[in-house]
């Protein structure tokens, strides 16, 4: 199935010097894709022309003149910045042109010009973020992750049946469990917002496994892990600090001595197939479910690497018409409602 991804080129830390040969790269193993370019012409073209590639065929580019900030408030960019990067490549989503947009920029504008330009699904209140994680079984998606950091229980129900159907379409899991964050698994724990949330739950079609604790996001218990977005990027942020921790360790211990450097130097193998397992640079790419068009974020300081994965699950979306699923179970469960 033939997709077309608008890239903003220039968001992220590092604009179109990652962005474009991300675009690139995925051009080589995907014949069926093509890439709107969007940002500043002659930043774009000079990165096509470092790779001996040129507008034409699966690559097209259009100028934007103005770029959004990472700590640019996002009422800002929206109102001050509608001929942006990240404005015009959704523009292009909402009028067709693109399938899906691809964006490293600020995150919080790009949920909220995403929401104004591209509206919500029926039967959807509010926008979750939602990414992979590596676990024991493989991966697993928790969401929200900072979309919304004061919730109703609905709109956890509501988060819950998007990621499920996510799951569904790309991963190709029919019955997907989904685990909904609590600080014990016992019925009596967490606050009102969660309890009632189980309940709603429980009551729906998903195949909902019960609470979850911070524990079972690594274990794999479930495919999906429910939360409201306070507690989701406090989880994220927490488990990227965790990581960056244990890996400064590691260098520090096999680097106190020779004797250290010599045992690094024979577990080699081992510690570069363990890096290659939790590589966050595999999972880059978020989701921003329940838009009326597929946006995926990638983190801002993303390499070109990091970035190809951002546009690869931006694609898996786009061909597994994630969009039209989730409207569809939305539209079922208010039949059954009524």
């Amino acid at each position: 199935m033939e997709v077309k991804v608008a890239i903003d080129c220039m968001g992220g830390d590092h604009g179109a010097h990652v962005t474009v040969p991300a675009a690139l790269s995925v051009l080589k193993s995907d014949p069926e894709v093509s890439f709107l370019l969007v940002g500043r012409q002659d930043a774009i073209e000079q990165q096509l022309t470092r790779r001996s590639s040129a507008p034409g065929g699966q690559v097209s580019i259009r100028h934007a003149s103005q770029e959004v900030e990472m700590d640019e408030p996002p009422v800002s960019a929206m109102r001050g910045k509608k001929d942006s990067s990240m404005r015009v490549a959704i523009n292009r989503v909402e009028q067709g042109e693109a399938a899906a947009c691809v964006s490293a920029g600020n995150t919080g504008a790009l949920m909220a010009i995403s929401r104004f330009v591209l509206g919500m699904l029926p039967g959807i209140d509010r926008p979750a973020i939602a990414t992979p994680l590596p676990t024991l079984k493989g991966h697993t998606y928790i969401l929200d992750l900072g979309a919304n950091v004061d919730c109703e229980p609905e709109h956890l129900l509501q988060f819950g049946i998007m990621c499920s159907e996510l799951v569904r379409s790309v991963e190709g899991k029919s019955r997907p469990t989904v685990g909904l964050l609590n600080i014990g698994a016992e019925d009596i724990k967490g606050n009102e917002l969660v309890k009632r949330a189980a309940e709603l739950m429980r009551a729906s079609d998903l195949n909902f496994h019960g609470y979850v604790e911070g524990d079972d996001i690594y274990k794999g218990t479930t495919d999906v892990v429910v939360c409201d977005g306070f507690v989701g990027n406090v989880a994220l942020k927490t488990s990227e600090g965790l990581a960056q921790m244990l890996a400064t360790y590691l260098r520090e211990e096999f680097g106190r001595n020779p004797l250290t450097r010599l045992a690094g130097l024979v577990a080699l193998p081992v510690l570069n197939a363990f890096k290659k397992r939790v590589d966050h640079r595999r999972y880059n790419g978020a989701s921003l479910l329940g838009l009326r068009g597929i946006v995926v974020k990638s983190h801002g300081s993303a390499d070109a690497f990091a970035f190809e994965f951002a546009i690869r699950r931006a694609i898996a979306e786009a061909r597994t018409g994630i969009l039209a699923h989730i409207t569809e179970r939305m539209a079922a469960i208010h039949r059954s409602a009524a």
